[in-house]
């Protein structure tokens, strides 16, 4: 078990889905965040879900947004802002076939490492949201925010990051769309 803390980025608009994907069902859970936790929860000492509200119907520790804006950028904020730890590990909601072994690696490369922000790699490119950011990153994300720049993207390339590669693809797959959902199911069941 990883000695740290995870947190599941589900507070998205999902305009892409055309509904909340974070309440989707998927495997034998009736929403995928509840999936998430579930799967998390057997890697990380604690896990927490990052939403605007707590929409969701199983218990799980909520860190909701301390600003009306949604983004990444303000939910990783309001993280640091509600929560006295150095590093947390965020992975969104979207994202379930993230591995254990891909975690792993990111954090062997993150004891290696001073850099502000280690994150995934895979052969779409950056993934912001899996990877571990550390608390030095909060002055710099806090001036994004004023600027209104919510790229992650763009905070990690303005940071002292380190870029894990990974030559994955169906592991980084996110469910953005209706058929990115039923590609998911699919890899699921093992079809």
């Amino acid at each position: 078990m990883i000695d740290s803390i995870a947190i599941i980025f589900a507070g998205g608009k999902s305009s892409r889905m055309g509904k909340d994907k974070a309440l989707l069902p998927f495997g034998d859970f009736s929403t995928l965040s509840e999936y998430q936790y579930n799967r998390l929860s057997k890697i990380f000492k604690r896990v927490y879900i990052s939403a605007k509200s707590n929409k969701f119907d199983f218990r799980a520790d909520i860190i909701e947004d301390n600003y009306k804006t949604s983004s990444p950028l303000v939910a990783l904020i309001s993280i640091f802002e509600n929560l006295n730890i150095n590093e947390v590990f965020i992975l969104s909601v979207d994202a379930p076939f993230i591995s254990k072994d891909i975690i792993e690696k990111l954090y062997r490369k993150a004891k290696e490492s001073s850099n502000t922000i280690i994150v995934a790699s895979s052969t779409n490119g950056i993934e912001p949201l899996c990877g571990i950011y550390r608390r030095d990153i909060l002055d710099l994300a806090k001036e994004f925010l004023k600027a209104d720049n919510h790229k992650l993207t763009s905070l990690i390339k303005s940071s002292t990051s380190k870029i894990v590669k990974f030559n994955l693809t169906k592991e980084f797959i996110n469910l953005n769309r209706e058929e990115d959902y039923k590609k998911a199911i699919y890899f699921l069941r093992g079809d």
